[in-house]
């Protein structure tokens, strides 16, 4: 009886250690590692809308199934109205990829060529057009005159004005870099002049419709459905401008369903897709689809206008596309970075809330009573906020500079110096503010701090430069 008590105990541990080892094997199935990537990217964007630090919608797809998607806050200003999956916001230079796919998908029809001059294209343009070719356009590096400069509303015709009667290259065809709106402005009406279309009506027959994007419109005005606004942080909507036209507003499923078409080469061969990806001219810049990092196999693209912003990563060794869509500018590029890592398995955190956020209201109209309050905030909450980031301080400053508040943004760099006492950058931002508030001595003191720190890119010593001329008249 004993002998028998015995072996049936044996069983039942041999059992019992079996069922031990399925369970274990059911934690770390694909299943449950994407519902835990599920949990901590809602968590991470989550808090981050809870801290106000992102206003949009975000998609996440791993092995070409999207894992995660959710809205997070507000169509506009108002608060009113919720954003869904449905909600359309302008991309910004995203936007400027469905231009280059199109000249592309006629490289590939043969109805143009990449080494084509734009002179062959009769658009009345002066004689560099002779010289300067379309794969030039789509790298940014043709060297063509400005049509933009800060926020002025350029419209095509100020745009045609503006290429047709400036007679001078910034520089020659395929020597240097200039990310500029009209190189995007020309691809455009190549594909018009080539196509005997609009470019709106081209990107809708051979883009729009083969790919069943359904809900992505050109240039909606405002109060088209689903169209979003973008505002600030005081809740003041962005001001409509006009623009150069032809820009494509999407919803975050329209854009991922463009990603992956381009992953799968559904419009455009693989080839055309790698020039595309890596630029000639600017290796480390980027071209017409955002910046290549080939080591990583990495593509990122991210867009900005007013306070629109957007960035995607197409991690192709990893198949991942991480999407994020914002109508109230802040974190996106954060966030997508660190997504990214908490799917890698790599170390993230949560962004903090932003000190500067915090105390900018408070810093326009009493800049001393809002530094009581950042020393206040670091004393009592300082794991909360970013009080590690020196571009808090600095984006600060130069809002204070840019609105003609001189003294108070000398007294916000004078305490980023303080704080980041090893960081050039904030001693060249300060030097710029005693030079604007013409306290050159001072301003050539905090340029040669940032030089002894290890320097800004030669911007200090241009300005020393610049300050010993001025003195000299």
């Amino acid at each position: 009886m004993r002998n028998f008590l015995f072996v049936l105990f044996a069983l039942l541990s041999i059992s019992a250690f079996s069922q031990s080892k399925v369970e274990l094997k059911q934690k770390i199935t694909p299943q449950n590692i994407k519902t835990d990537h599920t949990n901590q990217i809602d968590s991470l964007m989550a808090k981050s809308y809870e801290r106000g630090l992102f206003n949009g919608n975000v998609l996440v797809a791993k092995n070409n199934k999207i894992i995660y998607q959710k809205s997070f806050g507000f169509t506009d200003e108002t608060k009113q109205t919720a954003l869904n999956k449905k909600s359309i916001f302008n991309i910004g230079s995203i936007a400027k990829e469905f231009n280059a796919v199109s000249i592309m998908i006629l490289v590939e029809r043969g109805l143009l060529s990449l080494d084509d001059p734009i002179s062959k294209f009769n658009l009345g343009l002066p004689k560099w057009a002779e010289k300067v070719t379309i794969r030039h356009l789509i790298n940014y590096a043709s060297g063509i005159p400005k049509i933009e400069s800060g926020l002025s509303s350029v419209t095509d015709d100020d745009a045609w004005k503006i290429l047709r009667s400036n007679n001078t290259l910034l520089f020659e065809p395929g020597t240097g870099y200039k990310y500029d709106n009209g190189n995007v402005f020309l691809q455009r009406r190549i594909i018009e002049k080539v196509t005997g279309i609009s470019f709106e009506e081209f990107v809708i027959k051979n883009i729009i419709k083969p790919l069943k994007m359904t809900n992505s419109v050109f240039d909606p005005k405002p109060g088209y459905k689903n169209r979003t606004s973008c505002y600030d942080m005081d809740n003041v909507r962005c001001p409509e401008m006009n623009f150069i036209s032809g820009w494509l507003w999407v919803d975050i499923n329209d854009l991922y369903k463009w990603i992956d078409a381009m992953n799968h080469n559904r419009l455009i061969s693989k080839k055309s897709f790698q020039t595309l990806l890596n630029n000639p001219y600017a290796k480390d810049e980027g071209g017409s689809l955002g910046r290549y990092f080939e080591k990583d196999e990495l593509q990122r693209h991210n867009g900005v206008s007013y306070k629109f912003e957007s960035i995607f990563l197409n991690d192709f060794k990893n198949n991942m596309t991480i999407i994020l869509v914002s109508n109230n500018l802040n974190k996106v590029w954060d966030l997508g970075h660190i997504i990214h890592n908490l799917i890698l398995g790599k170390e993230y955190e949560i962004p903090k809330k932003s000190i500067y956020q915090t105390i900018r209201k408070e810093s326009l109209n009493d800049v001393n009573k809002s530094i009581e309050t950042y020393y206040l905030l670091k004393k009592n909450s300082e794991k909360e906020y970013s009080f590690e980031n020196p571009s808090e301080l600095n984006k600060l400053g130069y809002e204070l500079l840019r609105l003609g508040k001189m003294n108070e943004s000398i007294i916000v760099f004078k305490l980023a110096t303080k704080e980041f006492s090893k960081d050039a950058n904030v001693f060249d931002s300060l030097g710029e503010a005693y030079y604007t508030n013409k306290q050159y001595d001072l301003a050539i003191e905090s340029y040669k701090k940032a030089i002894s720190l290890g320097g800004t890119n030669g911007n200090a010593e241009k300005m020393i430069e610049k300050i010993e001329k001025e003195r000299g008249k």
